[in-house]
């Protein structure tokens, strides 16, 4: 008899399974929804700080390099999102092609990853608000815009330790009660925010290219300071693997299956579109920003983009900007926040974890104790961490979803090769899973150490949990596995 770790599910199993979630999502809702988070946090404050610390006016490669690694595993998620018709993103592909074992592994890992990716979209709000209630003559009181005992400085000019940063956990929890109230009305509410972020960035951008100055992008890679990330070539990879926060969106999109209408022929259509609209904003975007302000004034910069548009001296479109951030934040939020449910929603499903998480509100059909138990994980997270240890916790997170999705293309060519697929990849079983792998490991590579080792531990946490309790609630310990072929 096999170990645990390899049974696997059925494609016709996966199919077969109602989980009671209304199917709302058509194409472009799917492609708002993944442009909604992926144009967020990473755009309006990540790009200012990995210019600032890693890579200077070369950021506009590293986002480059994070779009063509993101595009093979883009890719392969569209091949398995036409294929199998099943929520939970990469955790259900992997449980289909690789097995039980690393279907928990990136189930835990996607817990990680949202979680801790809400937390810092959350944290970065906090500032965009703070700026665009200062320009209207409204103050937060210093103390409570960020992390415990950061020196901030007071009205009267004295330093002072902040408390927590308050605005992240608000917003956290508006964001949990839209979603809890269901998933149609937030999901209309979403699409707007999304077009209306859309419309201030093209606005934006066409703003400020007369503002543009050339001698900001030289030298365009800045020489190494002789510390590894730090500038120089390993400053873009770096910058490269922050990046991935961006790329989030693609992943989001395939939590939605079990949302969505016609699943085999929308989601590939949601993720490759979003996946496509996304890299052109943010590498257009990089490089505007880089030429209106000097990259070492955004190393500790946690929106870039307000100081941006107040190089441009139009107040009326600063504080448009401002408003148009402050809410597009919302649709990061949201994506992230249902994403997350949705996993959770899936794991408890299929036994993995306690049955609470996949019980459904009887009015709203929204998983509440897994949107309650996010909001207050996340709103610890952001009150407490900096965005920067964030950022790359959820880089480091989406890296390894990716890899294992590439590998779960192969394995499934290989095991169900005539089980029909409404988008293949193309160059065969292997070539671009493979380019998917090695430059998502190359990426994930450049990530500091300490990255890794709270993802070490956190995946430590997450075998103890699985030994002890999925292995053994596991409905296919019950239920004998079908076979895939």
């Amino acid at each position: 008899m096999s170990m645990p770790i390899w049974r696997t599910k059925s494609i016709d199993h996966l199919a077969s399974q109602h989980s009671g979630l209304k199917r709302v999502f058509g194409p472009w809702r799917l492609i708002a929804m993944g442009v909604g988070v992926t144009v967020g946090a990473g755009l309006f404050s990540l790009t200012g700080v990995v210019a600032g610390q890693n890579a200077g006016p070369a950021v506009t490669l590293s986002f480059l390099i994070a779009a063509v690694a993101a595009s093979f595993a883009g890719l392969c998620y569209a091949e398995l999102a036409g294929m199998i018709p099943a929520g939970g993103s990469a955790y259900a592909y992997a449980y289909t092609g690789l097995g039980e074992g690393a279907a928990w592994i990136i189930g835990w890992d996607l817990i990680l990853e949202y979680t801790v990716g809400a937390a810092a979209v959350a944290s970065s709000w906090s500032g965009y608000l703070a700026s665009l209630l200062k320009s209207w003559g409204i103050a937060i009181d210093p103390r409570l815009l960020a992390i415990p005992g950061t020196p901030v400085t007071m009205p009267d000019g004295s330093t002072a330790h902040a408390w927590l940063n308050a605005p992240s956990i608000f917003i956290i929890c508006a964001i949990t009660a839209l979603l809890m109230r269901g998933t149609s009305e937030s999901v209309r509410f979403n699409t707007l925010v999304v077009i209306f972020k859309v419309l201030v960035i093209t606005g934006m951008i066409v703003a400020c290219i007369p503002f543009i100055h050339l001698a900001n992008y030289h030298p365009f890679i800045p020489p190494n300071t002789g510390e590894y990330g730090h500038f120089g070539f390993s400053g873009v990879m770096r910058a490269a693997g922050m990046a991935f926060f961006a790329y989030i969106g693609i992943d989001i999109v395939s939590t939605a299956a079990q949302d969505t209408k016609d699943p085999q022929r929308n989601m590939p259509i949601g993720i490759l579109g979003s996946l496509a609209a996304c890299a052109v904003i943010y590498i257009v975007f990089s490089t505007m920003l880089i030429g209106i302000v000097d990259y070492h004034r955004l190393a500790n910069d946690g929106s870039p983009v307000a100081t941006a548009i107040d190089q441009v001296h139009m107040p009326w479109l600063a504080v448009l900007v401002k408003v148009g951030v402050t809410l597009g934040y919302i649709s990061g939020l949201f994506g992230l926040l249902i994403g997350q449910s949705r996993i959770m929603h899936n794991m408890s499903y299929d036994g993995l974890i306690p049955s609470a998480f996949s019980r459904l509100n009887k009015r709203t059909q929204t998983p509440w104790t897994a949107h309650i138990l996010t909001a207050i994980a996340s709103s610890v997270l952001a009150a407490t961490m900096p965005i920067g240890a964030l950022g790359a916790m959820t880089a480091i997170g989406t890296l390894l979803a990716f890899i294992i999705v590439c590998a779960g293309v192969t394995a499934l060519r290989l095991r169900s090769p005539q089980t029909p697929r409404r988008f293949r990849v193309p160059g065969g079983p292997f070539l671009i899973p493979a380019l998917g792998i090695i430059s998502c490991g190359i990426v994930m590579g450049s990530i500091d150490a300490a990255t890794w080792e709270r993802l070490v531990v956190w995946l430590i946490i997450g075998v103890f949990i699985y030994v002890i309790y999925g292995m053994r609630h596991s409905h296919l310990h019950k239920t004998p596995p079908h076979d895939p072929s």
